[in-house]
């Protein structure tokens, strides 16, 4: 893999930018491959990229129906956290955080991960208890966490109003959050997962699974068949359908998420912002746009496109807490395909058919979660075996009872 440095950017400055090699291979299928990864988003791709990087996997296929990184990975608000409530997930999310923080190094790609901080805000009594609880128990997991009254609250965001209809009583602060580029997320673990010898293959759907003595065999595609003895399932919202094809059900609904972005303003929020109460979250791009959003629609569906409805949900609390943002315009809004558990944590790991793994029922919280969910799933992959930190994710939690509840905690939408 060609490095990206100033020097390589100074030297194809002076063709106009016109020598730049492509930044990964476009390659017909192979016949067989040691591993298949369905779904090219972030976390597909990661997997692919950890598979060959740390256990020396390199046969590994990478199959999209679409485009590289066209559905959530380019369809979410793009923000990294890990203050979550219980002691699972608070150990998922921060070993994301962590590879976060090196990322761009480790890829020779800039994420534009951006540390920038995230409040959650706490408007009445009720939500002064969670973010106390959910506090304490980060500081027991080693999660960075802080609480704030609301003169800081003001201090920290000038822009904010602490004493509108949803007055800010105080707010949990953690500074390791922050936002990324998704596009840039996809880019980057392609094209490192591409210089190890991955395949990223695009415009290849999974139409049936070959399976003998309920052990998967291999893969049918709108692109011939592939042999394969292991295959992870990494595809978000149609993970249910996938699932189906392989005679088996998840317990998962999924449905659309919308967001929105404004027309881009100079520098007026430099902090993530996020309210259960008022079910809003907003933060402002390295371009100026404000990014927002706030619940995923209330009907099952598999369209990128959500109702109107939920953008003026979306919009009133956002103008409540920042009533100087309604001078700005609407630029564009979007809606990817979220896949909600019973208990809004993720599936990871085995399923009814062996050599079959699944990584999926993220809902609204699988970006932040994209070099964690590929490093512990690719380990998952390499060994056979769930990774110890995503072993208390597998599908059987849902018949013994184990369930990892992030409904309440995890804010907003999930």
């Amino acid at each position: 893999m060609r490095g990206y440095s100033i020097f390589s950017l100074a030297r194809n400055a002076l063709s106009g930018h016109r020598n730049w090699p492509a930044a990964w291979r476009s390659p017909e299928p192979q016949p067989a491959y040691d591993v298949v990864i369905v779904g090219g988003g972030g976390h597909g791709l990661a997997t692919a990229y950890y598979l060959a990087r740390q256990f020396g996997i390199t046969k590994v296929a990478v199959l999209e129906k679409g485009w590289l990184g066209g559905g959530n990975t380019a369809r979410n608000t793009t923000i990294i956290r890990s203050n979550y409530l219980m002691d699972e997930s608070a150990a998922l999310y921060d070993h994301a955080v962590t590879l976060w923080e090196g990322l761009s190094q480790e890829l020779n790609f800039n994420v534009m991960f951006s540390p920038r901080g995230l409040l959650h805000l706490a408007h009445h009594v009720h939500d002064l208890q969670e973010i106390g609880r959910r506090g304490h128990a980060n500081w027991l997991n080693g999660v960075d966490a802080e609480f704030l009254e609301p003169v800081q609250v003001k201090a920290m965001v000038p822009a904010i109003e602490l004493n509108g209809r949803y007055p800010v009583l105080g707010a949990l602060l953690q500074r390791r959050g922050g936002i990324a580029r998704h596009d840039a997320v996809a880019w980057g673990y392609a094209r490192a997962a591409d210089a190890l010898g991955v395949d990223i293959v695009q415009n290849c759907e999974v139409t049936g699974f070959t399976i003998a003595n309920g052990a998967v065999r291999g893969l049918e595609t709108t692109r011939g068949a592939i042999a394969c003895r292991r295959v992870g399932l990494v595809a978000a919202g149609h993970s249910s359908v996938l699932a189906g094809l392989a005679g088996f059900r998840l317990p998962l609904e999924s449905t659309p998420l919308q967001a929105l972005v404004s027309e881009p303003i100079k520098p007026v929020l430099d902090v993530v912002i996020m309210s259960n109460t008022a079910h809003v979250y907003v933060s402002q791009s390295d371009k100026g746009e404000l990014v927002v959003g706030a619940g995923s629609d209330l009907h099952n569906s598999y369209s990128q496109r959500g109702a109107y409805s939920i953008i003026e949900h979306t919009v009133e609390p956002l103008l409540a807490l920042f009533p100087s943002f309604s001078r700005l315009r609407l630029m564009r809004h979007w809606a990817g395909i979220v896949d909600v558990t019973q208990d809004r944590s993720p599936i990871i790991g085995k399923t009814p058919v062996d050599g079959l793994f699944i990584n999926c029922g993220w809902g609204t919280g699988g970006f932040k979660a994209t070099p964690g969910s590929g490093h512990l799933f690719a380990a998952t992959l390499a060994r056979g075996e769930p990774h110890p930190i995503v072993a208390p994710f597998g599908l059987e939690r849902f018949v013994s009872g184990a369930l990892i509840d992030e409904a309440a905690a995890a804010a907003v939408a999930h």
